[in-house]
């Protein structure tokens, strides 16, 4: 086939993966519940095992994050991830309510398509995989061009350590010639069931318009609230560890800090103290002009990088040291850039008087781009927490790192690498994705109300007493003189 036929190439594999994952999948349904910790169980070993290797490959191939974080998340994503579901009951009955003579069966979806972002190519692969197969699924991933190799590094290791452990050949599977055409027939594969869709808007909106069942997540565009009563050291370290983390390609990462008139200089002093750089205006427009496109679009070419990357980028003079770079900001919209999500190590700066003013600007800058996924508050106040447990967010998180505490790290949510932003951000699910949103329950219910003895309708008409016209006739005569000896109609 000549070039021109790429798409032709991509769309037959496609085909041929998603047939191929499915006739695996068939077999993998029929397994029992410790078979399927086996096959887990090898999965995690080979994540955990191979954690660094897939960071460097991730950083190699995008350009995006640091090999430390990477292999921290290949890690969460595998270990972590391992002892928050290994007790989750997805095979055969997993509730039974005797009294109500309730019986819940889990029964697999079939085989899922994969789509992977390039900012977390191999965690989101490993972590897919593994809540995948918990449910006794099949999938296929769709990785993005510009992580094709670690991609598929990272879909190997999990195939073959699955395989090794008793799974089907076939059950995880990857494309190595991605392009739109192929992605586009692979959601449309009759063998697929559903769709779980990390990336940008556009892939995730043209899941959710392929006409299969979908797990998509929007962006974040998550707002920091330092309130007056925080503990303003541990608050500013909280968001340079998170913002930093992996140079901020989470999508749960704080991207506006919202500082009181109270405690900005406060705020600021303790920002600087800690490595932050405080960008001119000037400084502030050309970063901003060169983080995005004309269509506000980020530039891939100053994703999840450093400080030091985007000053050399751009031209600007930072510090030696510097941990993020931040910009303050008037407003939010297109006039102002850095209101928008920055996939990197800048941060947009607010001051506001009053934590009123903060819920208004909180509200705006997740309606520019952020609504139903997180919101991020440092207080020490607990009814201001609940004010703010109102903004049309599903992950309110309070005194931690953003980033951390948005897939499970530093909080008690769901180890998870696909967070949903529910109704409001366009998401089918709020939740952190975990693998009891990947079955099916089956339900047997007994007959526990005798709704045998209930009189039916025609019954209940032949019960009626019939009356003659003369009885009414009697009756309304009867009234007429009770209301007369009462008084009347007016007494």
């Amino acid at each position: 086939m000549s070039l021109e036929d790429r798409d032709l190439i991509s769309v037959q594999e496609a085909r041929n993966l998603a047939r191929k994952a499915k006739a695996a999948q068939v077999i993998l349904a029929e397994f029992n519940e410790k078979q399927i910790d086996v096959i887990l169980r090898a999965m995690v070993k080979s994540g955990a095992e191979n954690a660094v290797r897939l960071a460097e490959m991730a950083v190699s191939d995008t350009g995006f994050g640091k090999v430390k974080d990477k292999t921290f998340k290949n890690e969460f994503a595998s270990t972590v991830l391992y002892d928050y579901i290994k007790d989750m009951k997805t095979v055969g009955i997993i509730r039974e309510d005797t009294e109500k003579k309730l019986i819940e069966i889990a029964e697999p979806m079939g085989v899922l398509m994969g789509i992977i972002p390039s900012t977390n190519p191999t965690s989101t692969i490993i972590f897919k995989s593994i809540i995948a197969l918990k449910a006794r699924n099949g999938i296929v991933f769709s990785p993005h061009p510009s992580a094709l190799n670690c991609s598929m590094e990272a879909a190997r290791l999990m195939h073959e350590a699955a395989v090794s452990a008793g799974a089907p050949e076939g059950i995880i599977c990857c494309m190595s010639k991605p392009s739109m055409e192929g992605t586009d027939a692979l959601m449309h594969a009759p063998e697929i069931a559903l769709i779980i869709a990390t990336g940008g808007s556009a892939m995730v909106k043209s899941s959710y318009s392929s006409g299969k069942p979908a797990l998509g997540v929007g962006p974040g565009n998550v707002p920091a609230y330092i309130e007056r009563t925080a503990d303003i050291e541990k608050a500013v370290r909280n968001i340079i560890a998170s913002k930093t983390f992996d140079n901020g390609t989470i999508c749960a990462s704080e991207q506006s800090v919202i500082a009181e008139a109270c405690n900005k200089d406060k705020i600021i002093a303790e920002f600087k103290k800690q490595g932050a750089y405080f960008m001119s205006p000037e400084e502030t427009a050309i970063v901003a002009k060169a983080l995005f496109t004309s269509s506000l679009a980020m530039n891939a070419q100053l994703m999840g990088r450093s400080p030091q990357e985007i000053a050399r980028k751009t031209g600007i003079t930072i510090p030696e040291g510097t941990t993020v770079l931040i910009g303050e900001q008037k407003g939010v919209g297109k006039e102002y850039p850095l209101s928008y999500e920055k996939l990197t190590t800048v941060l947009a700066f607010y001051a506001v008087n009053d934590w009123k003013e903060a819920c208004d600007l909180c509200i705006k800058l997740l309606n520019n781009g952020g609504i139903g996924h997180s919101i991020s508050i440092h207080t020490e106040d607990r009814e201001m927490v609940l004010k703010f447990a109102t903004k049309p967010v599903f992950r309110i998180l309070v005194n931690s790192p953003s980033s951390q505490g948005g897939v499970g790290a530093s909080t008690a949510l769901a180890p998870s690498f696909t967070l949903g932003s529910g109704t409001w951000g366009g998401s089918s699910t709020s939740d952190n994705v975990t693998p009891m949103h990947l079955i099916n329950i089956k339900r047997i219910a007994y007959g526990i109300k005798d709704v045998t003895q209930a009189q039916p309708a025609n019954e209940v008409k032949k019960s009626v007493v019939p009356v003659t016209n003369d009885q009414v006739a009697s009756i309304v005569t009867e009234v007429l003189r009770r209301i007369e000896k009462s008084g009347g109609l007016n007494g």
